[in-house]
C-alpha cells in the first residue's frame, strides 16, 4: 500500500481509490481495454498490485467501477448546466452536445460490446445508472412536449432515436480533427437532432412553441 498521506485511513481509501480509477481512465483513454492488466493500472496510479485487487476484485469490477464513476459525473455536470436555460429545446442541445463531447473524451467500450468484455453481473450493474441518465432525456422532452415546443409522440422512442443518432455521430469522429471542425460537427448535430424531433426556431434560431392544430370541422345538422 503506498504511504499514508491523507488524514484518515478512511480519506487515505478514497485517495488510493481515486488514484487507481484515475490511472485506469488515462490506460483506457492511451491504449484501449484489450490486453489492459491491473499490473499496468496498479504501476499508472502508483501502488502495489495487491493494493488494486484490495478494491477490485477484477478487470470486470474495475471497468465497471470506473463506468459508474464516470457516469455519476457526468449527470452531475449535466443537471448543473441544464439549470442555465429553462427552454427545454435549448436544454435538448446542452444533453446533445454535452453528449457528444463526453464520448469523444471516455473512450468507454459502446454498450453491446460491454456485453463481451463484463460478466453478465457486471453489465447488469450498469442498467440503472444508463437508465438515469436517460430518465433525464425522457424528462426534457417530455417538457417540451408538455409545453407545446415537439409534436406528442412516445418520449421512450425519441429517447432510442436520440441516442442512436449520437453513437452514429460519435463513431464518424476523428482524433485529428481540428477544434473548430469539432465544433462546427457538434453544432450541426445539435440542429439536426432538435429539428429531427420537430423543433421550430424564429428568425433569431430562438425555439418557438408550435402552432396550435386546428380542430377537425364538423356539419352539425
Amino acid at each position: 500500500m503506498p504511504r499514508i498521506t491523507a488524514s484518515s485511513n478512511a480519506a487515505q481509501r478514497e485517495r488510493t481509490q481515486r488514484a487507481i480509477l484515475t490511472a485506469f481512465g488515462e490506460l483506457l483513454y492511451t491504449q484501449g481495454l484489450t490486453d489492459l492488466t491491473m499490473t499496468q493500472v496498479a504501476k499508472t496510479a502508483g501502488v502495489g498490485r495487491t493494493a488494486v485487487y484490495n478494491y477490485f476484485a477484477d478487470m470486470g469490477e474495475l471497468l465497471v467501477a470506473y463506468a459508474l464513476d464516470e457516469t455519476e459525473r457526468f449527470v452531475a455536470d449535466l443537471e448543473r448546466d441544464l439549470t442555465e436555460t429553462d427552454n427545454p429545446i435549448d436544454q435538448l442541445g446542452i444533453y446533445v452536445r454535452a453528449q457528444l463531447e463526453d464520448m469523444s473524451r471516455r473512450h468507454l467500450p459502446p454498450g453491446e460490446a460491454m456485453k463481451t468484455v463484463l460478466a453478465p453481473e457486471d453489465f447488469a450493474k450498469l442498467g440503472a445508472h444508463v437508465g438515469k441518465l436517460q430518465g433525464v432525456l425522457v424528462g426534457i422532452l417530455e417538457r417540451a412536449m408538455s409545453e407545446g415546443y415537439l409534436p406528442r409522440t412516445d418520449p421512450a422512442q425519441l429517447t432510442q432515436l436520440v441516442h442512436g443518432s449520437l453513437a452514429s455521430t460519435a463513431d464518424r469522429s476523428h482524433g485529428a480533427e481540428s477544434e473548430r471542425a469539432q465544433k462546427e460537427r457538434t453544432d450541426a448535430t445539435v440542429l439536426f437532432i432538435q429539428r429531427g424531433l420537430g423543433a421550430q426556431f424564429d428568425q433569431n434560431f430562438r425555439p418557438v412553441q408550435l402552432p396550435l392544430a386546428r380542430p377537425a370541422l364538423s356539419v352539425v345538422s
